[in-house]
């Protein structure tokens, strides 16, 4: 399926999919219509991925980074998984401390270019 085109038309709800096997149409449900809109990472907002405690931080509030350089250790399920900075640049906020729980998706360090 090269070459796929999707159409649509708030009014009707109808969608029209392009293929090279020929055109497709199907109207939405209301699952789809009720989703809610992509919003993209922010990749200065670093987030756990999974729940887990912090037994190690390596950083300091306005300290200077590298990429790559290891941030905190995140714990879970008995493996500590190294968290790392994704670019340069300054932490600009550690929301966490040594000892604390975390739950997914908890914005563990910010940081600014």
């Amino acid at each position: 399926m090269e070459n796929n085109k999707v159409n649509s038309n708030q009014e009707d709800q109808f969608f029209s999919m392009v293929t090279e096997e020929g055109n497709f149409n199907t109207k939405s449900n209301k699952m789809f219509l009720q989703r809610k809109p992509y919003k993209p990472e922010n990749p200065a907002m670093i987030k756990s991925f999974m729940p887990g405690n912090i037994p190690e931080v390596f950083v300091k509030k306005g300290e200077d980074v590298k990429e790559g350089q290891i941030l905190l250790i995140l714990e879970a399920m008995k493996m500590k998984n190294k968290i790392m900075a994704p670019f340069d640049g300054k932490i600009k906020a550690i929301n966490v401390k040594v000892g604390d729980k975390v739950p997914k998706n908890f914005v563990l360090i910010e940081m600014k270019n």
